[in-house]
């Protein structure tokens, strides 16, 4: 048990939803939620991710594949904050007229309230870089690759940690001629570890469909959060589950009065719609997720309940309709006696004694 235990604690988690999460030899790291925007115009689609870490490293790295060559930049973090905020839900109270659980006498506690995710060429080299850039805390390489052992080798002596098992994992994406995107972060302050929210990163390529990639989060070691808001011109939903529990839909509507980051990012793309996802068995994950227009642009919005006991003056009403009911059914008995104790007593016909025989 104590072995398990020891093995279970030292085992890195490898991947998120977005690509694959790699920690420093020796190291741990796990994306413990990841949330990204996803815009698609038709032709170009842009990604722009957040992932919130926990570890002990100080460094690590994630390779991202993308169906044509990208261009990389940081994202902005108001995004997040202002999708936050047009996704939030509603909060209502609601009205039950008979105790519920928690409500008295049911408890006897009093409390009445309950709070309610470019095809290259055949002359291309095993491994290409197209650029290799420095943005804020990330060192970021867009690669091109024909062999994923050859793009194993190029990642190491490049500085980059890189799991066999990847390679497996990546060959489906060589054989599609995908790219990658592989980057390094580190904290800002020199030896302190990655953990909590990450800067965005925000990648733009062309697409025939919108796509996000999922694929390598069949290689993580620890149950998959996924939370992604989608931006298109029409409600949007993933084809299919992919391995996961079924995708939730949490919000779907137009913005109209998008201002700031996020409107600027929404420009041409209005409808926005907000998927979260479960992975509660990463090895499941079976495939990308592509997304696709739903037959309606129904809007939907979460709603959070406050359940309250109905009241007048303090007093809970079903109490007072049975308690007046009572009183009342009391009062019509007690009428019908006092009425009949003064009705008139009708004396009895007199009797009159029979004639004498005689």
């Amino acid at each position: 048990m104590l072995g398990i235990q020891v093995g279970w604690v030292v085992a890195p988690a490898y991947a998120c939803g977005c690509g694959a999460m790699v920690p420093e030899a020796q190291r741990q790291i796990s994306v413990s939620r990841e949330t990204s925007v996803l815009r698609w115009d038709g032709r170009q689609e842009q990604i722009e991710m957040r992932l919130t870490v926990q570890g002990d490293t100080d460094r690590a790295a994630w390779i991202m594949p993308v169906p044509h060559r990208a261009d990389a930049d940081l994202g902005d973090p108001a995004v997040f904050d202002q999708l936050d905020a047009a996704t939030a839900p509603v909060h209502r109270t609601r009205y039950h007229f008979w105790p519920q659980e928690g409500d008295w006498p049911l408890d006897g506690a009093g409390d009445d309230s309950a709070g309610a995710p470019p095809a290259v060429g055949a002359a291309a080299p095993r491994v290409g870089v197209v650029d290799r850039q420095r943005l804020g805390p990330f060192d970021v390489a867009r690669l091109t690759a024909t062999d994923p052992d050859a793009l194993d080798k190029w990642l190491r002596t490049n500085g980059f940690t890189f799991p066999a098992r990847l390679s497996d994992a990546l060959q489906p994406y060589v054989d599609r001629h995908w790219e990658y995107v592989a980057v390094k972060l580190a904290p800002e302050a020199a030896g302190a570890s990655l953990n909590g929210a990450l800067d965005p990163i925000h990648l733009s390529f062309a697409a025939d469909e919108p796509v996000y990639p999922m694929r390598l989060s069949r290689l993580a070691r620890t149950p998959q959060s996924l939370g992604l808001y989608i931006l298109a011109a029409h409600r949007m939903e993933p084809r299919s589950a992919i391995g996961g529990e079924p995708p939730r839909v949490v919000f779907a509507g137009r913005l109209a009065t998008a201002t700031g980051s996020l409107g600027r990012l929404a420009s041409g793309t209005p409808y926005l719609t907000a998927v979260a996802q479960e992975f509660p068995q990463p090895s499941s994950i079976s495939a990308d997720h592509v997304l696709r227009r739903t037959a309606s642009d129904t809007p939907y919005q979460q709603v959070i309940y406050q359940d309250r006991l109905l009241k007048v003056a303090g007093m809970p009403v079903w109490l007072l309709t049975i308690g007046g009911s009572l009183v009342l059914v009391g009062a019509v008995a007690a009428l019908i006696a006092v009425r009949h104790s003064r009705r008139p007593v009708v004396p009895p016909p007199p009797v009159h004694p029979p004639a004498p025989i005689g």
